[in-house]
This record gives C-alpha cells, structure tokens and sequence, in this order.
C-alpha cells in the first residue's frame, strides 16, 4: 500500500454522521431570526425546504464526480480533471484562491454567533468590545492550532454531543411551551408579491445551513463502496436536517412572536428562558459558546490543509506548502486563514454570509455543475460508479438554483467577491508566468490524480 493510500472504513452510517456534523455547528442558533426576518414570517418554513431542494440538487452533482473521482480533495480535483485540457491549472487555482476567503469566513460565522451569546452573560457589550471579543476568540483558536495536533477526535465527538443536546434541548423548550396560533401567525400577504423577494434572500441563509452535505466527498479516499456511500450519505444527511432546522424552527416560533423572534441576536437563549427559566438558558447558551468555538477550531484545522495539498501539488502558491519548521503544520496558511478570520468578524452577519457564497458559487457550484457535464461527454467511458439521477434535471436545477442565489446576494458581496476573483486571476497570471504554466507555456497532458481512475 502506497503512503497516500488510506483506509476504507467509512460506510453510510459514520458518512452520515460525518456530513450533518458538519451542516449544523452554530448555524440555525443564529440564522432562525435572519431566515424569519428575510422571509417576512413564519413561511420561513419554506426557505428551509427551498433551500434542502437546491443542496439535493447539488449534492446529486457532488455524488456524481465524488464516486467517479473518489480521492481526497474534492472539488480541487473535480476542476483538474474535468478542465485541465483546456485551460490548464486556472480552475484548481482559482478554487484554492476562493476558500482562502470563503473558509475563514464561514469561520467568521462561528465567531460572530459566539460573541452574540456571550451577550445573553454581558448585555452591556458595545460595538468594540464586541469585536475585540471576536478577534481574541480568533486569536486563541489560531494560538491552539499553532503546534502539531495529531488527532481532533474527541473535539470531534464533543461538537457531535453538544451539537445534538443543544438542538434537542431547544427543541424540547419550544415545545413544552407551543402556541400553535403563534408558531403559523400568517400575515395576510405572506404569500404576495414580496415573498419572492424575501425567498432569494431566506434561501440565501438557507443554503449556508446546510453547508457540509459534501463533506464525505472530500475524503473518497477513506469511503467503503464510494459509489454506494457517498450519495446516501449525501442525500440522508440532507433530509434529516431539513427535519431538524423544519422541527428547530416551528418550535422557536411557538414560543415568542415572530416579530421578536428575527430581532433576537441569541435565539435559542431566549426560547430556553421563556420555557425553563433564567439557570436552563445559562446552560444552553454555555453549551452553544462551545460549540461556536469547537467548530471555528476544527473548521481552520482542516481548511488551512486545503492551500497546502494544492501548493505541494504545484497547482497554487509554493509559499502555503511550507511546514512549520519544529511542529511540522502550514502555518502560513493557518495565520492567513486566522487574519481573514478575525477580519470577517467585523462585517454584518448577513453580509459574511453573502460574501463567503458568493465567493464560492461561481469557482465551485456552478464550475462542478459545468464539470460534470464536460466529462460525461468527453469521457463518456470513464467508471461512474454512480451516475446522477433524472441527469440532467439535477444539474438545471443546481444550476438556476445558485445563479437565482447569486443574483439575490447583496451588492457589497457581489463587489467584494468579484474583487477577490479578479485579484485571484492577476495572481495567477503572476504565478504562471514565474512557474512557465499555461498561458505562458503549453498545456500538460491531463493525467489522473492519486485516488482517481
């Protein structure tokens, strides 16, 4: 067995667990309000089911290229095969560039959800405390990366544990104290004209939550029957966190007014106080601290690898595949993914949301969609162990789903995205003509990457 060589141990099961570990984190503890808000009522209910359409759809693309190609990497692998004839490393390159902003981030999010329930202990926090409070957080989980960390199983497995007894502790004291009439107070126009507005907007916030529906296809390589695991995996995790975030949801509505409840900066903090008491909140809201924290501190320990494979496989900067030299880890893609980090921090919740999608949508989301269809038909002979289905039906509605995203993003984001991307081609253009690539020199022949066929 070669050293890149891993073993195949993960079935549908541990996939599962594996990809909604990943989904929940902090998101639905501080996304309810900006949904509820967004959507105009509680017919956020429908951005929830809209949004699982749109990652069911997309996650069809992900089964696809993840069990033809199943090595670790992903997307980075995906773009390689499926346009390296044509435009040589620009779209791996490219891709990298964008999770150096995308990655810190969603981290960015944790950060933020932390130091808004740290409010419900210190309601006094001004603007700068607030945000000083969000850049040491960030600076203590970059200093705790910041040495060889071997294993983050039982970080791992705790997030797992809090992740379910806060969801479920919530949940519970929606529901002991549910006002039905409360939870569907419909206004009459609901449905009208401005629904549709607020839909680009809910789905938005949406298809962040169920960010990490992908997760099993960056580790194909460690997949049992990756033709069969990695899109039950995919589309299991999917519907059961559309149940979840549907359950989390009506119960948080039932409890206090809608109008309320998208206001509030610590949701699950008020629903708990309003059923249990003062000490019950205490407790959740401890609980939810951690897991803002835990997820941030294992979110930058596995992106900050993401630079570094692409550098040490010559397709991104030479300067992230560096190793520290006495603990042996990518520190300077640790301490750049830490800066963007704390950086994030001082934007609008809503706005990192926005600019981390945007981001990404058109260099991975669509560019997959494109991809998958490149390959079925330049390499139609190529083992698809599993092969979409209804094609192409799920790669139309991913792709009209993420442009309808794109479009209803904030014009700030769409600025600042499309500054990085403009930015991430100058420096590629730089890269390649120091490093004699395409379009400075002509294209390699396309060849598979370990783990693919």
């Amino acid at each position: 067995m070669s050293e890149r060589s891993f073993h195949r141990s993960i079935g549908v099961f541990s996939g599962t667990a594996i990809n909604m570990t990943q989904m929940c984190g902090i998101g639905p503890f501080i996304t309810i309000p900006l949904m509820v808000a967004a959507m105009g009522g509680p017919q956020a209910i429908v951005g929830w089911i809209v949004g699982a359409l749109l990652a069911m759809a997309d996650g069809l693309v992900w089964a696809e290229l993840g069990a033809a190609m199943p090595g670790s990497g992903g997307t980075y692998v995906y773009l390689r095969r499926a346009f390296q004839a044509r435009t040589g490393k620009l779209m791996p390159f490219l891709f990298i560039w964008t999770m150096l902003l995308a990655i810190p981030l969603l981290m960015s999010t944790g950060i933020i959800g932390m130091v808004e329930y740290l409010q419900f202990f210190f309601p006094g926090m001004g603007w700068w405390t607030t945000h000083i409070v969000g850049v040491l957080a960030t600076a203590l989980v970059t200093w705790m990366l910041y040495r060889r960390i071997e294993s983050v199983r039982v970080i791992t497995i705790a997030l797992w544990v809090i992740m379910l007894v806060s969801i479920i502790g919530v949940a519970a004291a929606g529901f002991s104290h549910f006002d039905a009439h409360r939870a569907f107070d419909f206004a009459p126009d609901a449905f009208g004209p401005r629904f549709f507005t607020g839909l680009g907007a809910g789905l938005i916030i949406g298809v962040y939550d169920y960010l990490g529906y992908n997760t099993t296809a960056y580790i194909g390589d460690e997949l049992r029957d990756p033709g069969r695991t990695m899109p039950r995996s995919i589309i299991i995790s999917i519907t059961a966190m559309m149940v979840v975030y549907l359950l989390l949801n009506i119960s948080v509505l039932g409890v206090a007014p809608w109008q309320e409840i998208a206001q509030s900066k610590s949701v699950a903090s008020l629903v708990v106080e309003r059923s249990w008491g003062h000490a019950a909140a205490a407790v959740m809201t401890t609980l939810i601290i951690v897991t803002a924290l835990a997820s941030v501190f294992t979110g930058l320990l596995g992106g900050s690898r993401v630079p570094f494979e692409a550098a040490r496989d010559k397709v991104f900067l030479s300067t992230f595949g560096r190793l520290h030299a006495k603990h042996g880890f990518p520190h300077i893609a640790l301490l750049t993914m830490g800066v963007v980090t704390a950086i994030g921090t001082f934007f609008d919740l809503t706005d990192v949301i926005n600019m981390l999608l945007t981001a990404t949508i058109l260099v991975q989301s669509i560019a997959q969609v494109v991809a998958l269809v490149v390959l079925r038909r330049r390499e139609p002979g190529m083992p698809r162990p599993y092969r979409q289905w209804l094609y192409p039906l799920p790669c139309i509605i991913a792709l009209v789903g993420w442009v309808y995203v794109y479009i209803s993003a904030s014009t700030l984001s769409l600025m600042l995205s499309g500054v990085w991307i403009v930015a991430g081609l100058i420096v590629f253009a730089v890269w390649a003509r120091v490093n004699a690539a395409w379009p400075f020199a002509p294209l390699e022949t396309p060849h598979p990457a370990a783990g693919e066929p």
